[in-house]
């Protein structure tokens, strides 16, 4: 194939619709992200270490088993045990066993990470709302919720998992 009819092949694909919707979809993600993560470090939590805290705290009685905070954090299960070891450390998470089955294992979030949680949303709030809602009208924020589940619920089937009924969803690693 000569080199022209390589290029003009290419370009046919670069205007593809499908290329600019990841593409817009990464750089606003990487760049909200850029913004909100400095008020995140400055209260002594990575991303990870919020995800986990807001997961555990927006979930019935706190507390998720870690299969369940695996599958909604997107870890592996050695990588959810790392940070539950490093919030455990810094006393804002505790690990539970569950009264109906001692193999299963619950991670809780305590009062002082309940604490920190509340000392850094106030400002997470403000940044989400000046880097990323704020920008929208309520229509176009509807609109985009309503697709990012879509979305969410084909290629994260998991992120959930746990959150509604204090049950694993079917094939998320429950225990």
């Amino acid at each position: 194939m000569s080199t022209i009819m390589m290029y003009s092949v290419a370009v046919q694909w670069l205007d593809d619709p499908r290329l600019t919707a990841a593409g817009l979809f990464t750089e606003a993600y990487t760049g909200v992200i850029a913004r909100i993560t400095p008020s995140l470090s400055e209260a002594g939590l990575s991303a990870v270490d919020f995800e986990t805290l807001l997961r555990l705290a927006r979930s019935p009685g706190h507390r998720l088993r870690m299969s369940d905070l695996a599958a909604q954090t997107n870890l592996s299960t050695s990588g959810v045990t790392r940070v539950v070891d490093r919030l455990e450390r810094d006393n804002l998470v505790v690990r539970v066993t569950c009264e109906n089955d001692r193999r299963a294992l619950y991670a809780t979030i305590t009062e002082e990470g309940m604490a920190r949680l509340n000392k850094v949303l106030p400002q997470h709030l403000e940044d989400i709302e000046r880097w990323f809602t704020g920008l929208l009208t309520p229509q176009q924020l509807d609109a985009l919720l309503e697709a990012l589940r879509v979305i969410r619920d084909v290629v994260r089937p998991c992120a959930t998992a746990g959150a509604e009924r204090g049950e694993p969803e079917k094939g998320c690693g429950a225990a």
